[in-house]
């Protein structure tokens, strides 16, 4: 089993910063992307920010400049430094990770979400 546990989201208001964390755990052969994703009130989720194995980043538009992400592989943990936040930021952002998980048969991949951790900025 592995699971991604999301923490650090709160209220803020705008102009201050956040930092979320993601820790993976259970039985982890190896990790390959980990990607924040936002989700606000109706609207669709969204890619935040993305990091491969190997430390490349991809960012939105929308937050190229004020977040970033980061990963300790050998916590197995991805973080989302985010300053400068907006109302607009206001989301529940979850983590995804694309994953190698071992079994008693062999090894398997698959994308792995966690439960979300809510982000509000006051105006």
């Amino acid at each position: 089993q592995v699971q991604l546990v999301e923490s650090g989201g709160g209220l803020v208001q705008a102009g201050q910063s956040l930092k979320l964390s993601c820790a993976a755990s259970g039985s982890i052969v190896s990790i390959n992307t980990m990607d924040w994703y936002r989700q606000a009130p109706g609207n669709q989720r969204e890619l935040v920010a993305g990091i491969t194995s190997d430390g490349s980043t991809n960012y939105a538009n929308s937050v190229k400049g004020r977040f970033t992400i980061s990963r300790d592989n050998a916590k197995n943990t991805v973080y989302l430094q985010m300053n400068g936040l907006k109302p607009e930021d206001t989301a529940v952002y979850y983590c995804n990770a694309f994953i190698r998980y071992s079994t008693h048969i062999g090894t398997g991949l698959r994308n792995y979400w966690g439960q979300g951790t809510q982000v509000t900025v006051s105006s």
